[in-house]
């Protein structure tokens, strides 16, 4: 299937992950590829490369939740309609959230941001982790796409927790 990725990045942070825009590439199509999704063609997301305070007003906004966090989703339409446009919605995460945890798991800084923006996508196309049970299916997708990309399993020995 084909995709379009449209990504804007309004924090020169992000120099400091200069191969951001190919990774996030990369992972959507590994993403696109591993659940089999299917839209209108060509199906469309929009990636946000954003700082703390951008990813802080949008949580606030959107959430009520007045801070950062490392990733947003904001799906384009609820899962039920989900083929009827090629628009999945968009993606935010934030440079210094997503670093600071990459340093405090010991993980690479781009297997971190990889991790991210498949969490991203998957809430994009309907998958959450409100109950024990859905938490499970989805990492198990996360860790299959991941390592797609040779990305080590994010959640083994507690590295990451929701």
């Amino acid at each position: 299937m084909k995709f379009a990725l449209d990504i804007i990045v309004p924090s020169t942070l992000w120099r400091g992950l200069p191969r951001a825009r190919g990774m996030a590439r990369a992972t959507i199509a590994a993403c696109v590829a591993e659940t089999g999704i299917t839209t209108r063609e060509p199906l469309e997301v929009s990636l946000c490369l954003a700082d703390d305070a951008r990813v802080r007003a949008l949580n606030a906004r959107w959430r009520g939740l007045d801070k950062p966090t490392n990733v947003l989703s904001f799906p384009a339409s609820p899962p039920e309609r989900l083929g009827e446009s090629p628009m999945l919605g968009d993606i935010a995460l934030a440079y210094e959230t997503l670093a600071r945890e990459s340093e405090q798991s010991g993980t690479p800084l781009a297997d971190h941001y990889r991790h991210l923006v498949v969490h991203g996508f998957l809430h994009l196309i309907g998958h959450d982790h409100r109950s024990d049970g859905e938490a499970a299916r989805m990492e198990a997708l996360e860790k299959k796409i991941l390592a797609r990309l040779g990305v080590s399993n994010p959640y083994a020995d507690g590295v990451l927790s929701e």
